[in-house]
């Protein structure tokens, strides 16, 4: 399966893909600590940003999974790759654009 990706392309994304990862898991070790605090902030606040985080954490590794299997870069929707300049902005897009609008318009 090809993604169009030159391999330049392909190691920018990882590099992007793996800051993205390690400032997310710091981001959740962060809130895991604060929520071993005093209590100060609002809990459910707290949970809802633990909880996107683990998400966040989970989506950019499934993404460098599918990089490691070649698979990175091609739209889920339609098979078709997505273009550099897309992830380049959002490197955990999932869609090109056509089928991220359709998704958004369901």
């Amino acid at each position: 399966m090809t993604t169009g990706l030159s391999s330049v392309q392909l190691q920018i994304l990882r590099e992007e893909l793996e800051d993205h990862l390690r400032w997310r898991v710091a981001q959740l070790a962060d809130l895991k600590a604060a929520s071993d605090g005093d209590g100060d902030g609002d809990l459910r606040d707290l949970l809802a940003s633990v909880a996107a985080a683990d998400h966040a954490i989970a989506e950019a590794r499934e993404c460098l999974d599918r990089l490691a299997e070649g698979s990175y870069g091609t739209c889920g929707g339609c098979g078709a790759s997505i273009p550099f300049e897309r992830l380049k902005v959002r490197p955990l897009a999932r869609y090109c654009m056509t089928c991220q609008r359709r998704r958004e318009a369901a």
